[in-house]
């Protein structure tokens, strides 16, 4: 067992140790923090499995207190995107890890509650919220937008009470805009209608610079008359690449050049660097320039294949100009 999996709960363990091989960085170097009760901003690729690193605590959580008390209705993990498309992460990591720990507790023989999931947005029929106020699903999973209506009913705010966690995703796409200025309001009422400090878990693979994240993540409180801001944990999982550069010039000397052109020279050292790799880029000016390239690289491949040096290989070559800069 890793020992990351330490603080967890027998039957929430036992599902991820059946499930996964292994915690990812992320989810190792990000459940301490959140177990301790602290906001934490998580950075970390894509697929990497950070969003379970953020709900998989709170799961636990969860799991603990219907384990051990009557829970009276409310959400306690209010999951925010920016995104509409929030099927695909409702099915991976919320559908799958309840139902996974819902086994898990009848094979124990421990009489746990269901644990109810549901999500709003504009798209969300009437039916389906009047629903949520009568009977509030333990996770609520929403836009900004959204959770700003939720605020502003009267009934409707009533269910976010007994918020504990609150897990903003794809933070970077907001921190820079409107929405983020909308979000920190909405966050702020929120933290006056809970009474509380809940949580907070950031999550994205490409927010910088990091420091200036958790600040927005963390907000601000008043205290002894002064604002002062919440302490963030920053949980840096991202990959660093390494890149291989090397900048060559064909010719030797300019003032002697085959044809007066550079560009026979250039060609060859080009053919050369795509038999060498699986997959070439070539940047250029403009369509006209690609389209010569890709013509005189193939003119010469070719060639090769007619006189037999070319070993019977071919290329699929695509010209597409590429504008870097503004």
């Amino acid at each position: 067992m890793h020992e990351a999996l330490n603080d967890f709960h027998p039957i929430v363990r036992s599902w991820f140790e059946k499930t996964f091989e292994t915690p990812t960085p992320p989810q190792v170097m990000g459940w301490p923090p959140i177990s301790a009760g602290k906001h934490t901003l998580i950075l970390a690729p894509t697929g990497s499995g950070k969003t379970l690193a953020a709900f998989l605590w709170a799961i636990n959580h969860l799991v603990e207190r219907h384990l051990t008390e009557i829970l009276p209705r409310g959400v306690r993990i209010l999951y925010v995107s920016p995104l509409k498309a929030l099927n695909n992460d409702m099915r991976r990591n919320l559908e799958q890890p309840l139902e996974g720990i819902r086994r898990e507790a009848a094979i124990a023989g421990l009489p746990l509650p269901t644990i109810t999931a549901a999500v709003r947005t504009g798209d969300t029929p009437q039916t389906a919220r009047a629903a949520m106020l009568r009977t509030p699903p333990d996770i609520l999973i929403t836009t900004p937008e959204s959770l700003y209506l939720i605020l502003t009913s009267k009934q409707a705010r009533k269910m976010l009470s007994t918020v504990q966690y609150v897990i903003v995703d794809e933070i970077h796409s907001v921190c820079g805009n409107k929405r983020g200025v909308h979000l920190s309001l909405s966050l702020e009422r929120l933290a006056e209608i809970t009474g509380q400090e809940f949580v907070r878990i950031g999550l994205s693979a490409t927010q910088k610079p990091l420091q200036t994240i958790a600040a927005f993540l963390g907000g601000q409180t008043w205290e002894n008359g002064h604002l002062k801001p919440r302490d963030v944990v920053i949980v840096d999982a991202g990959r660093k690449k390494h890149m291989n550069l090397l900048v060559e010039c064909p010719p030797p000397d300019f003032s002697d050049l085959p044809a007066e052109s550079v560009w026979p020279l250039v060609f060859a050292e080009l053919l050369e660097q795509i038999r060498k790799h699986t997959t070439t880029l070539i940047f250029v000016n403009n369509r006209r320039l690609a389209e010569r390239v890709a013509a005189k690289l193939n003119e010469m491949l070719m060639g090769e294949n007619n006189n037999g040096s070319g070993q019977g290989r071919s290329f699929n070559m695509y010209a597409v100009p590429t504008v870097i800069g503004a």
